[in-house]
């Protein structure tokens, strides 16, 4: 995965891959979550958070989206909400173990749809789906 991503979008993922996203640099990581999804069935960070509505998780979304601290969502719960399926695909995707990617979604993912959605709503470019053949988020 990081040799198709170069740049600034190289380091964010080897940071999330790491643990570690600094600051500077977390305003990047929509754009590292859409590139690792666009090949997934889920197909873009408005995919992923559909399915995650859809598995119960709309009120830890609203604060994702919305202002405030973002409310914090386990391994477990996202486990639940994607099922094996997604999870696999992103795991290919990321290159790393299914339980790696439960980790990395809780830890990333809120902050990455807080930047992605700066005044309460999903940007468009995050809103598109990819090979699942779906539109709109």
């Amino acid at each position: 995965m990081t040799n198709i991503l170069g740049g600034i979008l190289g380091e964010v993922l080897k940071g999330v891959l790491n643990g570690n996203v600094p600051p500077q640099q977390q305003s990047q990581l929509p754009d590292v979550f859409g590139q690792i999804l666009k090949n997934t069935d889920l197909g873009s960070i408005g995919g992923l958070l559909k399915q995650l509505q859809e598995g119960g998780l709309s009120k830890q979304i609203g604060t994702w989206l919305g202002d405030g601290q973002n409310a914090p969502v386990s391994p477990g719960q996202l486990k639940d909400a994607l099922g094996n399926e997604q999870l696999k695909q992103i795991a290919q995707q990321m290159g790393i173990p299914v339980n790696e990617v439960l980790d990395k979604l809780s830890k990333f993912f809120p902050e990455a749809v807080n930047q992605a959605s700066p005044d309460g709503e999903l940007e468009a470019k995050h809103q598109s789906q990819g090979r699942g053949g779906r539109s709109g988020a």
